[in-house]
């Protein structure tokens, strides 16, 4: 690793992927799935006994029936009836394909299986690429659904289609002589127009390719061949994909489809009809499409890559976080050397420095000043002394941009190595230019916090020197033991004394400026005991970050705790030369709220500062996640495994395919052709730090396609931040392409477009990454190992969160008074989740999928079945029933049964968790009770030193436990809630609910007995309960 944590470059084994179908046979219609189909092609057939046979599978011309070869069985018994097939399963999701032994013999893209017959039968096969199982399965479905003809009528080219319809007028009206013909020049030009980022000489190429196929080398472009171009490079298999999945009416959706897309997979809620009207008059570009609210594939690939479907949740564009907190309880946006373009050594100052700073962001400048000619300060950093900013002139600019990007505060930091005289200047011009703006109140003794970032909109704090406020003459002298002196030393000034064993210099502060600073006065760090004893709230220190990273490793319990009452800056050490830049998650996991960075220098450690600050309307403040916020709680900053009382989540990527990737700027690669492969990485603390790479697509130009999915376990999602980087293997040079960076609170679950930015953060113009996002709790417990598999356990090896001992009899008491209530919380929330895991595997989903999908998985079955089946969901109740009418599988019965036992054990959580809870927040408020006397209590029994210390740590973890496990219950609750609200919503728009069925009544339960209250109305009324109320 190089210093600012990027990759060097390295010789690596090259992984590639190569596509097992050519380029001419691209896969973009049902017609191109029925012919590959009809050829057929070798893949493996699974036996339940876990062992594979290569065998040939097509498609009967008549379309009728699905045959393999060889077979030990009669030719008339190695077939399957398409009319027979219930499901098409894409992925391992059947027992067969999850069993231990074939796992990880194969990836999860590569496996698919068809649900045949009265007995919902499996046909588990495993193909070579995920090309061809894409191909099979979107070609099973469409037959399934529509039957023969229907797709007899689509491979018949003399039946327009509504695409073609479009693409034909686009070229009547490009026919301007109307010589039903127009030139390549102008038959390129509109359809780079149509497709921003294609290049013009793929289209040229495609449509040479055409003319010498139909032997009409150098004639006009006609209408046949313009829409077959068009068809062949605008249409993306894996949109297609979807859309014939969602679609209910040949190759387009129309409302009904599309919301069933909107709401299953995007996970929007509340969605109507006349919403999806309005997407298709956004993105449709056909009038006839318009017209009959139908959305065409070229439609439905606006929309996807419309904002609308943009990886990051637009709630988040805003100020969306509390910002009524201590200042002390956020990370703040902060530059360091901002003036400098380039490194300390060769770099030149420039105004302009401080105006990009603030425009990203930024929230703390700093600002080294020294003296200049005719008394006037002057502000330059390292050996920039070519490039002088005089100091009044960059308050102006400060004065001016402060408050364009955001209303909250904006500290200064002022190193100051001027004389006395010119600190006066400094003074002088400081009130004049920033006037009203300063903040200039002295701390009110009685708080035990700073002010909040909301008190303090539009206010400008300086960070500084300060004498004592009954200080009588007009200077003084004051330390310099921070950055300043590494500063002087690199001048060759080394005139410092010796405090507390640190290297100090003597410098002498003048009174004015002094009293312009308030609550960010600079102070020397001793250690965590002295700093709790004797320092002020709106005191603060500044650390070396060779300090402050070994602060973060030998105390990292007490770095955290520091940081909940006191602000502490973080700057890079004098070492970095070259103005590389620190990782700032180091120091974010610590609670540090001001990690300077090198704004001028790109890479890995400016993307993770941008992308972090992104997540709360890039003002520059970002709330520290809970668990280091609260005054007694226990988070340890180098923790390896999950946290007291924070869910754990599992992130599922699936990384499906890029668009209009570039070469690598300035690279002198081999051909014009990239090789991407993919880094998908999670930053955050140690244990949720992880990457994964896909392998590199060749022979795909720079449109590839991956369809590689990875999972990554985040114990603390509140600090996580996920990165994607793009990467050349045909790379001489430089290999980067682009990289996206954003916060895990930030992500949007579905099917989404990631924007793909350069080196320096300008996004790169129709460049993507298509990917696929879902989020899950971790399933009971233990950690996935394999992916794809849900971690269940049973009672017997259910691991259960306890309390710690700590020594004091008093104390001990009370808290193992909580071990049955955290014991029935755990269970409460477990015996939910293996439910759910049940029903969803049993419909042939992954855990990952939302109850939606698994309603919908049932609706297929229903509707695909040779005899009629009749199953309904009961919503007249409060907890909607599952019923049959008559006789149906024993597979649908078992989910049947899997459906009732998730209801119910979402029944006796709902009804059980505010009991529980109660006794859980009474044991934490009585615990807290003895917060102020701990120290006392624990010296008269006997306890000191490290053993006291240890005492204090279990007791935080104690009181950490009792509220964290009381939230997972609360957020348990709320997520049983939504649970029964999707089952409601799905019902209804798959059909399955009971003639006449309203929304659900009132409730027996004691949250859903308002008369006239929806039962599921009472999640609003949860959300607002009070730790001290229901949950």
């Amino acid at each position: 690793m190089k210093m600012d944590g990027s990759k060097q470059k390295q010789v690596r084994k090259k992984t590639v992927s190569f596509s097992s179908m050519p380029n001419d046979r691209k896969i973009n219609s049902t017609a191109a799935c029925m012919a590959f189909m009809l050829e057929g092609c070798e893949m493996k057939k699974v036996r339940s006994n876990s062992r594979m046979y290569n065998r040939y599978f097509l498609l009967d011309p008549d379309m009728h029936w699905l045959r393999w070869e060889p077979s030990k069985k009669d030719s008339e018994k190695a077939k399957l009836e398409i009319k027979s097939i219930k499901e098409v399963r894409l992925g391992k999701k059947t027992p067969v394909l999850r069993s231990n032994g074939l796992s990880d013999q194969f990836p999860e893209e590569c496996a698919f299986s068809i649900i045949y017959g009265e007995d919902y039968e499996s046909l588990d096969l495993v193909a070579s690429t995920p090309d061809v199982v894409s191909t099979w399965v979107m070609g099973l479905r469409y037959l399934v659904s529509y039957g023969r003809h229907t797709v007899d009528a689509s491979i018949d080219p003399s039946q327009p289609s509504l695409r073609t319809s479009w693409i034909g007028s686009v070229f009547e009206l490009a026919d301007l002589e109307k010589e039903s013909q127009i030139n390549l020049s102008r038959a390129t030009q509109i359809i780079k127009g149509l497709n921003p980022g294609m290049k013009a000489s793929r289209i040229e190429l495609k449509f040479k390719e055409l003319q010498k196929a139909k032997d009409q080398y150098r004639e006009g472009i006609n209408m046949d061949m313009f829409i077959e171009a068009y068809c062949e490079l605008c249409t993306r298999p894996e949109i297609f994909f979807l859309l014939v999945q969602f679609s209910s009416n040949k190759e387009y959706l129309d409302c009904k489809d599309l919301m069933l897309f909107v709401e299953v997979e995007q996970g929007m809620e509340g969605v109507t009809e006349e919403m999806c009207k309005d997407i298709v008059q956004k993105y449709e570009p056909s009038v006839d499409g318009r017209e009959r609210s139908y959305l065409s594939i070229d439609g439905f690939t606006h929309y996807l890559l419309s904002s609308e479907c943009h990886i990051f949740d637009p709630q988040h564009k805003l100020v969306c976080q509390d910002m009524t907190q201590p200042l002390s309880h956020y990370y703040i946006n902060s530059s360091h050397n901002a003036s400098l373009l380039e490194d300390h050594f060769w770099g030149s100052s420039d105004i302009s420095g401080y105006i990009r700073a603030l425009r990203m962001g930024c929230r703390s400048l700093e600002v080294v000043v020294w003296d200049g000619p005719d008394n006037e300060p002057l502000i330059y950093v390292g050996s920039a002394v070519t490039s002088q900013l005089a100091f009044c002139r960059v308050l102006d600019i400060i004065n001016q941009y402060a408050f364009e990007c955001s209303e909250y505060p904006l500290i200064l930091c002022l190193a100051t190595h001027c004389c006395v005289r010119q600190q006066q200047v400094m003074a002088q011009h400081i009130k004049k230019i920033l006037g009203d703006k300063l903040y200039v109140e002295m701390p009110v003794l009685e708080e035990h916090y700073l002010p909040s970032p909301e008190k303090l909109k539009g206010k400008i704090l300086l960070k500084g020197k300060q004498l004592p406020p009954d200080y009588p003459d007009s200077e003084g002298e004051v330390t310099d033991e921070e950055e300043g002196i590494e500063i002087s030393r690199r001048f060759g000034m080394e005139e410092k004394d010796q405090l507390n064993g640190i290297s100090c210099k003597r410098l002498r502060l003048c009174k004015d400026l002094s009293d312009l600073v308030s609550l960010c006065k600079s102070v020397q760090f001793r250690d965590f005991e002295k700093s709790k004893r004797d320092q002020k709230y709106w005191e603060m220190c500044s650390f070396n970050e060779v300090d402050a990273n070994r602060f973060a490793n030998e105390y990292p319990e007490d770095f955290v705790c520091y940081n909940k009452r006191f602000l502490s800056r973080v700057y890079p050490t004098p070492m970095r030369i070259d103005a590389s830049n620190m990782n700032p998650q180091d120091f974010w996991k610590c609670g540090c709220q001001i990690v300077a960075m090198n704004f001028q220098t790109p890479g890995l450690m400016m993307d993770l500062n941008l992308g972090w600050f992104r997540q709360n309307g890039n003002c520059g403040y970002v709330l520290r996640p809970a668990i280091m916020r609260e005054e007694v709680s226990y988070f340890s900053a180098n923790a390896r495994d999950s946290l007291p009382g924070v869910s754990a989540q599992l992130l599922h990527i699936k990384v499906i395919s890029g668009q209009n990737l570039p070469k690598p700027r300035g690279s002198a690669a081999k051909g014009d052709v990239v090789e991407p492969y993919i880094y998908v990485e999670i930053h955050g603390i140690p244990a949720d730090c992880a990457e994964q790479r896909t392998k590199t697509v060749s022979q795909s130009g720079d449109n590839p396609v991956f369809d590689e999915s990875f999972e990554f376990q985040i114990n603390l999602p509140e600090l996580a931040v996920l990165r994607f980087v793009v990467l050349d293997d045909d790379y001489i040079g430089d290999e980067f392409i682009g990289q996206y960076t954003i916060p895990f609170e930030c992500l949007q679950p579905g099917y989404r477009h990631v924007p793909l930015q350069s080196l320096t953060g300008e996004f790169l113009p129709n460049t993507t990454l298509f990917v696929h996002i879902a989020i899950t709790n971790r399933r009971g417990g233990g950690r996935a190992s394999k992916r794809g598999l849900s971690v269940r356990k049973g009672r017997k090896a259910r691991e259960y969160t306890s309390a710690k001992s700590t020594g004091i009899k008093m104390v001990d008491e009370l808290f193992r008074a909580s071990t049955q209530p955290l014991r029935e919380a755990t269970d409460l929330r477990e015996n939910v989740q293996n439910a759910m895991v049940s029903f969803k595997e049993l419909c042939g989903l992954t855990p990952a999928a939302n109850m939606k999908q698994c309603i919908l998985t049932v609706s297929t079955w229903l509707l695909n079945s040779e005899r009629a089946l009749l199953v309904s969901v009961d919503l007249s109740e409060a907890y909607p029933t599952m019923e049959a009418q008559g006789p149906i599988p024993e597979v649908l019965r078992k989910v049947l049964t899997a459906y009732d036992t998730m209801i119910q054990t979402s029944r006796t959580l709902i009804e059980s968790a505010d009991v529980v809870y109660a006794k859980l927040m009474q044991a934490q408020r009585a615990g807290l009770d003895f917060h102020e006397d701990l120290h006392r209590i624990g010296a008269k029994e006997g306890l000191k030193g490290h053993k006291l210390q240890k005492a204090m740590e279990s007791y935080a973890w104690n009181i950490t436990v009792l509220k964290g496990q009381a939230d997972l219950l609360k957020h348990a609750k709320m997520e049983a809630l939504d649970t029964l609200r999707q089952v409601h919503h799905a019902a209804q728009s798959c059909a399955l609910s009971k003639t006449g069925a309203a929304a659900p009544a009132a409730a027996s339960s004691p949250e859903m007995s308002h008369s006239h209250t929806h039962a599921l109305d009472t999640v609003a009324e949860s959300e607002t309960a009070s730790d001290s109320g229901s949950c």
